[in-house]
């Protein structure tokens, strides 16, 4: 677009008691606002994820004294307080099951906090014996949530 054109606009929009301009001409577009206000972005609602299927989990036993034992293996902790996810997404596997061997780097779940998805990997290898959460349940910082063994 021409300069010339661009200044006319700029003294037209002076002139008159509009307080935004917008002119399109093919691809080219012009936008000019009175007051140096940014444009009020449009709302969009927050997506929400329906939880998936809750994966088949092992609730932790209890021993013959009646206290709560955890499998032997490696725990994984919360890192992080938020919401539980054991896949990406509605009707998606979830990352790991019962039984599963995983390796160091891989994928256990998603924990969303504060709208942030953050992936929870593995930092040893071997088999998930215990998953010690549902998925969707909302987890505390340092909760337990997987036992690999």
């Amino acid at each position: 677009m021409d300069i010339r054109k661009i200044k006319k606009l700029i003294e037209l929009l002076e002139e008159s008691s509009l307080t935004e301009l917008e002119i399109v001409e093919g691809e080219e577009s012009v936008r000019l606002m009175r007051g140096g206000q940014a444009p009020a972005m449009p709302y969009v609602p927050p997506q929400v994820i329906a939880p998936a299927p809750a994966a088949p989990t092992l609730v932790v036993e209890q021993s013959k004294d009646g206290e709560d034992q955890m499998p032997d293996g490696e725990v994984v902790l919360s890192p992080m307080v938020g919401t539980f996810f054991a896949a990406s997404g509605p009707g998606v596997e979830p990352f790991v099951s019962m039984g599963q061997r995983v390796g160091i780097g891989d994928t256990l779940c998603i924990i969303e906090a504060m709208k942030m998805f953050n992936q929870i990997e593995a930092d040893v290898s071997g088999t998930v014996v215990a998953i010690l959460v549902e998925n969707g349940q909302p987890v505390e910082y340092d909760q337990p949530l997987f036992v690999i063994r």
